[in-house]
């Protein structure tokens, strides 16, 4: 299998994190899925710095992973596939973009405040829309996790919708 790891991260590509979680998972390579940082040359080899070396770091938009998707489960390297929002994850999923049936665990790491989100902890603030996805995706089979790095306490969205989170 050619996807090691699914990870929901607002910074999308943190090398200390990506670091971390290489411990726990074969990694070769990390396919980020994000469209304004794919779109954005500067940003986008900015987050492909990231990845430490000697890793290859893809910025895709979420119509390429699309299109490239059946490539990247082919090969024979481990990637970490990392996006900014659950909603992100759902879009390619609902295009036909299978990997929660190959890769059933989602691991949630920092969301920062916005405006209209709850919060739930130290780094974790979700708005809305991102709690629909998140039911989303644990309707179609996957477990949502939040765990900042490997040797934190892990939380499931079970057990973080039972304490609520502040307004």
């Amino acid at each position: 299998m050619a996807i090691s790891f699914i990870r929901i991260d607002d910074r999308i590509i943190h090398g200390q994190v990506v670091t971390r979680w290489m411990s726990e998972r074969k990694c070769d390579g990390v396919v980020a899925v994000d469209d304004p940082s794919a779109n954005n040359p500067v940003l986008a080899k900015m987050l492909k710095s990231a990845v430490p070396s000697p890793l290859k770091g893809f910025v895709l938009t979420e119509e390429e992973i699309i299109k490239k998707w059946p490539k990247i489960v082919e090969s024979k390297r481990n990637y970490f596939l990392i996006a900014r929002s659950p909603e992100t994850l759902v879009r390619i999923y609902e295009s036909g973009v299978d990997f929660i049936s190959e890769h059933q665990e989602l691991n949630v790491g920092p969301m920062s405040v916005r405006d209209g989100a709850k919060k739930y902890g130290k780094n974790l603030s979700i708005i809305p829309s991102e709690e629909v996805a998140f039911d989303t995706l644990q309707k179609n089979g996957m477990t949502v996790s939040f765990q900042l790095v490997p040797d934190s306490k892990k939380k499931t969205w079970n057990e973080l919708k039972a304490e609520g989170g502040e307004s």
